[in-house]
């Protein structure tokens, strides 16, 4: 049930939020904003392929 769940935000992240590997974002100049983005779409990876 639970790895169903993440899979289904993986999918949500990758049509949903901005991918910023794509646009080059260096992470040293990335606002808030951004880097929460980030470490929420890494959290429900990592979450999803466990």
């Amino acid at each position: 049930m639970k790895k169903k769940f993440f899979l289904f935000l993986a999918k949500a992240n990758k049509r949903l939020l901005p991918s910023y590997t794509k646009k080059r974002l260096d992470l040293s100049k990335a606002s808030k904003l951004q880097l929460a983005i980030i470490g929420w779409r890494y959290y429900v990876t990592t979450k999803a392929l466990n």
